[in-house]
């Protein structure tokens, strides 16, 4: 039996822990965690983002220690460098301009190529990797799992803040990356050689220089064999962390069982999705999404409730029906964004709302040292 293996990949702000203010440090920190986290750390294109990433995964259970360690000894290494780490789709306050860019020839390439759009690009994702058995189903199972971006995303936005304003939308980061080419939510594809073929049409005609340069919201990652979701925001919590990567493993392995029974989760047009998700990145848990088989408005909160509903079947095989209930508790509590508004309206200060999040980010990897 094919093992759905998953892997997490998140992105974290590197910040004064007294003031707030982001930090150019990526290499004071790269060498302290060097030790804990080896190869699972990585600058970003910005040097106040650091990028890591958990082992192979055969499991949420694993998922969930590996998230929960790496976490808890980013912070850890971060502290013996005077710093701190925070995990949001934006920073509060900070503005691109003041941020000093990595050296390397990828991010030399990227700059040369998209100019501001690279500069301004001060956001911070989390990437879930889901194996999948050979690239025709990968293509199949892409075209199916679109459906779910705008869900994965309500549930995960942390974003309403750009450069010290209320943008009024709950990922705001989904407005920035859209400026990229290539992204957003993929075309349909009818089969491995037809992605492929697109592939190569870029590639021969100097778009780009290889398939890593392909930013969609969920698409084939070009060396690990896997469907690779890219269309969250970074969850402050950890526990949110987990059940994001449980969630995007579950929905696969529920449509892969579907697939090998020629059935199938409708396809949508990519306009119609894209619909939803701006939905999502305005609004959140709070909005409506469209349910275009029946045509109507649906709550996000009510179809948070439906996706756990398809998945049923499939958590506890995988072992990950704890980790997928945390939708439960962001329908009580809110997400990161919902929690960020309410410092805000209660504090009216932004440094307060940073705070927030360094603290929260914080207690997470605290509670799991506590339980180790």
């Amino acid at each position: 039996m094919f093992r759905f293996t998953l892997g997490v990949e998140e992105e974290f702000q590197i910040v004064d822990p007294e003031s707030g203010e982001l930090r150019s440090h990526v290499s004071e920190l790269l060498a302290s965690s060097a030790p804990v986290l080896g190869d699972q750390i990585k600058r970003e294109l910005h040097q106040s983002i650091v990028e890591v990433g958990t082992k192979i995964c055969g499991d949420v259970s694993e998922l969930r220690g590996e998230i929960f360690r790496i976490r808890r000894d980013l912070s850890t290494s971060a502290e013996r460098v005077g710093l701190a780490v925070a995990a949001a789709g934006t920073h509060p306050f900070a503005h691109w301009k003041d941020q000093v860019l990595s050296p390397g020839v990828r991010y030399d390439s990227i700059v040369e190529e998209l100019q501001q759009l690279a500069r301004s690009l001060l956001i911070f994702g989390l990437h879930v990797h889901v194996a999948v058995p050979e690239r025709q189903t990968a293509i199949d199972l892409m075209n199916q799992a679109r459906y779910f971006l705008p869900h994965l995303l309500a549930l995960s936005t942390s974003s309403p803040f750009w450069m010290g304003r209320d943008t009024g939308l709950m990922s705001y980061r989904t407005t920035i990356f859209r400026r990229f080419p290539r992204t957003g939510v993929p075309d349909h594809f009818n089969s491995w050689s037809e992605y492929e073929n697109y592939i190569k049409l870029l590639v021969d005609l100097r778009c780009i220089d290889d398939a890593r340069k392909i930013w969609w919201d969920v698409r084939p990652h070009p060396l690990f064999g896997t469907l690779e979701f890219r269309v969250c925001d970074v969850p402050t919590r950890a526990e949110d962390a987990v059940m994001l990567g449980a969630l995007c493993q579950a929905i696969i392995v529920k449509l892969h069982k579907l697939y090998e029974t020629n059935q199938g989760y409708r396809l949508y047009r990519r306009a119609l999705i894209e619909e939803n998700k701006w939905r999502a990145a305005r609004w959140g848990m709070n909005g409506k999404l469209i349910d275009f088989g029946r045509q109507v408005e649906v709550p996000m909160r009510e179809l948070a409730l439906e996706l756990l509903e398809f998945v049923d079947d499939v958590v506890d095989p995988l072992g990950s029906r704890e980790a997928v209930n945390q939708v439960h508790t962001i329908l009580r509590e809110g997400t990161s964004a919902d929690r960020q508004l309410a410092v805000y309206k209660h504090t009216g200060d932004m440094r307060m709302v940073m705070q927030h999040l360094i603290d929260e980010t914080k207690r997470g990897m605290d509670r799991v040292g506590a339980e180790e």
